[in-house]
């Protein structure tokens, strides 16, 4: 029997592509892209204090298309290509036609699909180390760093832990959609990048209200449900392991954001809209590397310890350390990333269920991942307690080598220029770095300061407002 005229191969859909498979990568891409720009962009550009709103923003859209060229020219070589080492692949440009059109190395779709798939996940990896150094870093500092760290870091992260040669990948290590690759990493060097460009100026320190807490959400709701192609694209197929990649994404993110708020109106008295904002975020980055692997209720489980562990380690943890209070981490993305990523690697290998794992892996040694919880059941502890030590080994590799590659990048960019901005450019901000300002909300230009901010203090506040608002 035939096939449909529109499913028939021809030259520009061979044999081995599947249309549904790339159809949904593209997308599942560019909702992650969306995470980026415009989510982050608004998300950071609002949480910030307004005079480094414009800053805050664009250190994310720079990212963004910085991230691209690299990646092309030779970052995807070396984190999927041909080995070069067990941990980095061979550098090699990602452009010619002969190559894009071929097929993936895994999935049904050609090698254009992987790569910008791949690609969106390396960008926002920049951006979220971006939110450890707001309000202070200089831009060419940023400008350095960015391509720097994607082809010394990143790189070694994503072979090792996603390339079938990589050395983790090959020791077992589960890492779903990035819970190592991403979020430990981003959150490790971010931490390590901020300890060594300095603290924010000491009155942005004290006092760092966000300039527009509804831009804020709209941001982190682009994030939450661009998510739904961070995790549900990672199958490489549309599976029913997607669909529940998808769904434990979001109990997870739930479950997290309302034990967050729950601690909060406990302790504080107050539900925090910022706080429920961490709660999402943490929920979301602990699933990660677990997320088509283990059941719902164990989603669940790991949004409550992923909206109450990072909490604690945040509100009580950080206060009580030398280190964690000296290094100005502006976003926090220690604890929602760094601290949430490691839990989330920890809790994969007590919870992956083995079948799930052979529906995400479709190989034929499926058997041997398989998380403590079902190697109690089973009796196959042993192999549950390898699990769990690989997963602690995975993440023991990625903190050591984040926390020594990022300190030397940082060290040499320091040679050409300073890596934080001097005293001047740190108290006026965006009109110093880039002689632009957010906004300018009252006629021609004329800036307006609300003296009554119930939330935040008092600014100078015009007797008269003018009429020709």
């Amino acid at each position: 029997m035939d096939l449909p005229s529109n499913l028939s191969p021809n030259e520009a859909s061979p044999e081995w592509m599947n249309k549904g498979d790339n159809a949904w990568q593209l997308t599942a891409a560019t909702m992650v892209g969306l995470q980026s720009i415009p989510g982050l962009v608004i998300l950071y550009g609002s949480i910030v204090k307004k005079k480094w709103a414009v800053n805050s923003a664009f250190m994310a859209f720079y990212a963004f298309a910085a991230v691209l060229l690299c990646w092309v020219g030779w970052g995807y070589q070396m984190s999927f290509g041909k080995k070069l080492a067990p941990f980095v692949g061979r550098p090699n440009i990602a452009l010619d036609q002969g190559y894009l059109l071929k097929q993936g190395f895994q999935g049904k779709f050609p090698n254009a699909t992987m790569i910008y798939f791949q690609f969106s996940f390396a960008a926002i990896t920049l951006v979220l180390i971006a939110g450890a150094l707001l309000g202070r870093m200089n831009f060419k500092a940023w400008m350095m760093f960015v391509p720097l760290w994607l082809t010394f870091s990143y790189t070694v992260g994503a072979y090792s832990l996603w390339c079938p040669d990589g050395w983790l990948a090959k020791l077992g290590v589960i890492d779903y959609s990035g819970g190592y690759v991403i979020h430990l990493s981003s959150g490790v060097a971010g931490f390590t990048a901020a300890y060594w460009v300095g603290p924010r100026a000491s009155k942005d320190r004290e006092r760092f209200p966000p300039n527009n807490i509804l831009l804020m959400l709209a941001g982190a709701g682009l994030l939450w449900m661009g998510w739904t192609g961070f995790n549900g694209g990672d199958p490489y197929t549309v599976s029913t392991d997607a669909s529940l990649a998808v769904l434990n994404t979001h109990v997870c993110a739930a479950a997290s954001l309302l034990t967050w708020l729950i601690l909060d109106i406990i302790f504080f008295g107050k539900p925090s809209v910022i706080g429920a904002t961490q709660g999402m975020i943490t929920g979301l980055v602990c699933i990660t590397p677990a997320a088509g692997v283990v059941q719902g209720w164990a989603a669940i489980i790991m949004g409550v310890l992923s909206g109450s562990i990072p909490w604690y380690t945040m509100m009580v943890v950080h206060k009580k350390f030398w280190l964690l209070k000296q290094v100005d981490d502006t976003m926090a993305v220690f604890h929602t990333h760094a601290v949430a990523g490691s839990l989330g690697g920890i809790l994969t290998g007590f919870f992956a269920n083995p079948k799930l794992c052979r529906l995400f892996y479709l190989v034929d040694d499926w058997q041997h991942w398989i998380g403590l919880a079902y190697g109690f059941e089973t009796g196959r502890t042993t192999a549950g307690f390898k699990q769990m030590g690989v997963q602690i080994a995975g993440i023991g590799f990625i903190i050591g080598y984040n926390v020594v590659m990022t300190s030397l990048i940082c060290l040499f960019i320091r040679l050409i220029v300073p890596l934080r901005l001097d005293d001047d450019e740190l108290h006026t901000g965006d009109d110093a770095v880039h002689g632009e300002e957010a906004y300018a909300l009252w006629g021609d230009g004329e800036k307006y300061e609300s003296k009554h901010n119930s939330a935040y203090g008092m600014e100078d506040f015009p007797s008269v407002v003018p009429r020709n608002i």
